[in-house]
């Protein structure tokens, strides 16, 4: 797809995590018997060993060469995200029915009745945005606060973990948004 960019490295990234995953059932398998080892342990574990933490180190180096030189368009995203009337936030939005006391069944029929409402008109005169049409349905309007349905659609529910994430995986704050 020439529209991608390193579509071959990521490939081979997904390849080489099949490679490492297939050495876990023999390894689940030597776990059985550990304490009545024999000589099938050692043969399977000179074998998986050295492949896996090879094969893992490999696809680790290529990984990091990858994301040191990864590109992203935020502003892009955000408008990629906005084009869509705001139904990715559709599971937020169900479990915020389901909160204020509707079963999971009917908040799911509300909110995906919304969103097929949303998809079907969206870039049309009379399309409305997910928010607007959750806002018109009566079986939402007078159950929850307008407060709650727009802290349910707000996108930096999403990001509020990542600090702490970036923290812990690379030792230092993350990027300011």
């Amino acid at each position: 797809m020439p529209h991608k960019r390193n579509p071959v490295l990521t490939e081979n990234l997904t390849g080489l995590a099949r490679l490492v995953r297939s050495a876990v059932i023999p390894a689940l398998e030597n776990v059985a018997l550990w304490h009545e080892r024999d000589i099938s342990h050692s043969s399977v574990e000179r074998n998986i060993c050295p492949d896996a933490t090879i094969g893992l180190d490999f696809a680790l180096a290529r990984l990091a060469g990858m994301m040191s030189k990864l590109l992203i368009y935020s502003d892009r995203m955000a408008a990629n995200i906005e084009s869509l009337g705001g139904v990715v936030h559709s599971g937020e939005v169900l479990l915020a029915l389901a909160r204020a006391g509707l079963s999971r069944e009917d908040a799911y029929r509300i909110v995906q009745r919304n969103a097929m409402e949303t998809w079907t008109k969206l870039g049309t005169p009379e399309g409305l945005t997910f928010r607007e049409n959750l806002a018109a349905d009566p079986e939402i309007s007078g159950r929850i606060p307008a407060e709650t349905l727009d802290a349910a659609m707000d996108s930096r529910q999403h990001l509020k973990a990542l600090d702490g994430l970036y923290q812990k995986v690379f030792g230092e704050p993350g990027p300011a948004l």
